[in-house]
């Protein structure tokens, strides 16, 4: 390189000049400078391709003030001599270089012009990293010049016309050619509106924007796409969905590695709120500290360890148990949930039509546990009349009954105490939906024998008392009281009534006696019915003797009425002659392709 006076009308721009075929630069802030002194610091030539022509490599906004100075009235002439180094010819790269570095130390230029030299540069061989070293700067800020060619053309040329600023042309280089165009479709359109500066990052991104450090996932084994923002420190996710798809994940594993380490509660607390230290107390582990688990939109996640709320640490300190924690927002609305609930009720429903046996044993769970829509009770067998209870209790058919009701509590995994099978839940009916899935499952695993053994205790506990449906099954099955009760003195100890008592000494001791007796007093007419029933005092002893109202089916011993037994028939024997008994259908063939 040699230097030499030239003058300045054999200069021409050179097409390796980074600022040529712009528009005139702006030189007022030499212009002055230059009128009196002319160009002082030469600028870069090299040799044209006509004879004594140059082109100007380096030296643009020089020049063109020494132009407009000469042209003035009354100009030195030695304005039109410019001092110049001249470069060997050929060398475009060089060349390239040259400008670009002169430029950058006098005035920057703007990145647009730097990003289209540096691609020359890059295609006429030079490294990016020769790039940097020639001109002292990282090797990410010259990735980052290099970056602006992932934008389309038209997006160079409005920040190089400033219709757009710096930052939205920066963040628009995170966006794919897509996103570039649909960006530009919003910017041409009036009644649109386009995002701009910081904005324009969470647009592409796809709201807020999501920076990889705050994963608690291993970015290595992320099936995702990360987008490497060149102009900051970080990179971002692509897919916001598949990112707090892995976070949660994340979090819910280190969730369960604190329950696992005997933290009585982990709370997460949603982005939707926040952890404010000032409402919490540090609380131990051993006096029930929680974790809470603070996550925030951006994607970062804090872990509190050991807090409790100040009213919870209030309760503590004065020996109250702590409350549980506040409730989240639901992930379901309340019709939301209703449509999932009706819909998969009425798949089950319809289902279970083709599959009584399930039926059978979820309707034996249900009678086992009952339900809001069940209303399942033992009869309840009470008596204020202590002889009466004594009778009940002592009685062959409770016994039996009995013997049979605690093998069923065994085989459902019962207390062995437990008074009843059925009424577990106590009217808990959260206890109850818990339980009721829990014996459902176990009666699925036992053999029909055995679900019928429950079945009968389920359906004999819950049958009431002085009712049809006994009257209908004892007459149905054939029962004869004597096999299962005989008279006692609290029978006796509740009959009263002397009519009532003659009659039935006519049926113990026969009609002659009884009208022999007519007019003796109940006690005596007791002890001759005692005596005929256990053979005392020379009477015929009478077997399996039961009273009438006892009797299946039952009857009175007056024309007076107000028996209960006696009604209670009369209304199943109504019930079954006028049932209708349809003939049975063959099952759907819709129902089996629905099961």
């Amino acid at each position: 390189m040699k230097l030499e006076y030239i003058d300045i009308g054999n200069i021409d721009d050179s097409t390796v000049n980074m600022r040529h075929g712009k528009k005139a630069p702006d030189v007022s802030d030499i212009l002055p400078t230059v009128r009196r002194r002319g160009i002082i610091v030469p600028v870069i030539l090299r040799p044209g391709l006509a004879e004594g022509r140059f082109e100007l490599v380096a030296g643009r906004r020089r020049v063109h003030a020494a132009r407009l100075a000469r042209a003035d009235e009354g100009a030195d002439p030695e304005l039109g001599r410019v001092p110049s180094a001249i470069m060997e010819a050929g060398d475009d790269a060089a060349a390239l270089e040259a400008s670009l570095i002169e430029n950058i130390a006098r005035l920057d230029p703007d990145e647009v012009t730097q990003w289209e030299t540096f691609t020359r540069l890059v295609k006429e061989g030079r490294a990016v990293d020769d790039i940097a070293a020639t001109f002292g700067l990282p090797d990410l800020t010259i990735r980052r010049v290099l970056a602006l060619g992932n934008l389309l053309p038209r997006i160079r040329t409005l920040y190089t016309q400033e219709k757009i600023d710096r930052t939205t042309v920066r963040h628009l280089t995170l966006a794919s050619k897509r996103q570039q165009r649909a960006w530009l479709a919003l910017h041409d359109d009036p009644d649109a509106y386009a995002p701009t500066g910081h904005q324009v990052k969470a647009w592409v991104l796809g709201g807020q924007p999501i920076a990889a450090r705050h994963a608690l996932f291993d970015l290595d084994a992320y099936p995702g796409a990360t987008v490497a923002d060149l102009f900051g420190e970080d990179r971002y996710f692509a897919d916001p969905d598949a990112f707090w798809t892995a976070q949660y994940a994340a979090i819910e594993a280190r969730r369960a590695a604190y329950l696992e380490h005997g933290w009585s509660d982990v709370v997460i607390v949603p982005a939707s709120e926040h952890f404010h230290t000032w409402e919490y107390e540090k609380a131990p582990k051993r006096k029930g500290g929680r974790i809470y688990i603070d996550v925030r939109s951006t994607g970062e996640v804090t872990f509190h360890e050991g807090y409790l709320t100040r009213k919870e640490a209030r309760r503590t300190a004065s020996g109250e148990a702590p409350e549980g924690p506040k409730p989240q927002r639901p992930e379901l609305t309340s019709a939301l949930q209703t449509y999932v609930d009706l819909h998969r009720h009425a798949a089950v429903r319809a289902a279970l039509l083709t599959r009584p046996e399930v039926a059978l044993r979820l309707m034996v769970a249900h009678a086992v546990v009952g339900s809001h829509l069940w209303t399942i009770r033992p009869e309840p067998q009470t008596t204020r009349n202590d002889a009466v209870r004594e009778s009940v209790e002592t009685a062959r058919g409770e016994t039996v009954f009995d013997e049979r009701r605690r093998a069923v509590l065994d085989l459902l995994g019962f207390p062995s105490e437990e008074p009843t099978v059925t009424g577990g839940s106590g009217g808990d009916y959260a206890l109850a939906e818990d339980r009721l899935s829990a014996i459902f499952l176990r009666l699925l695993a036992l053999p029909d024998p055995a679900v019928m053994d429950v079945i009968a205790v389920v359906i004999g506990e819950t049958l009431a008392a002085g009712s049809a449906a006994v009257e209908a099954v004892g007459t149905e099955i054939g029962i004869d009281m004597a096999d299962w009760w005989q008279a006692d003195d609290a029978l006796f100890g509740l009959i009263r009534d002397r009519e009532l008592l003659g009659r039935i000494v006519a049926d113990v001791a026969g009609e002659t006696v009884a009208a022999a007796n007519a007019s003796e007093p109940s006690k005596t007419l007791k002890r001759i019915i005692g005596d005929h029933l256990a053979g005392a005092d020379g009477r015929a002893k009478v077997e399996r003797w039961v009273p009438r109202w006892m009797r299946f089916p039952p009857s009175a011993y007056t024309m007076r009425g107000g028996v209960g037994t006696v009604a209670a028939h009369a209304r199943a024997v109504a019930a079954c002659d006028s049932r209708i008994v349809p003939a049975p259908a063959s099952e759907p063939d819709h129902f089996v392709r629905a099961a």
